[in-house]
C-alpha cells in the first residue's frame, strides 16, 4: 500500500459529503476503519473502505420523491 491509497480527514469528508467531525466520529466508533500515520499521528482512511461506504449510502438513500401538482378544482 502506498500513501496514495489513504485520505486525510478533510479529503474523506469531501468524498462522503459529510462534515470532518462526522468522519472523526465514524472512525472513533468503528463505523469506518481508521489508521494513524506512524510519524505524525494523523487520522488516515483507506480509499477502498470509503468507497464501500459510498456504495452503501447510495443503496440506502431514498429515491427522489416526485412532486404532485395539485388538481384544479
Amino acid at each position: 500500500m502506498s500513501a496514495r491509497d489513504f485520505l486525510l480527514v478533510k479529503q474523506a469528508a469531501v468524498l462522503l459529503q459529510v462534515a470532518p467531525n462526522t468522519i472523526r466520529s465514524w472512525g472513533a466508533t468503528g463505523k469506518i476503519p481508521e489508521y494513524r500515520h506512524p510519524v505524525n499521528g494523523y487520522r488516515l482512511y483507506r480509499k477502498v473502505d470509503l468507497e464501500k461506504v459510498v456504495q452503501k449510502l447510495e443503496r440506502l438513500s431514498p429515491q427522489p420523491v416526485k412532486k404532485r401538482r395539485p388538481r384544479p378544482r
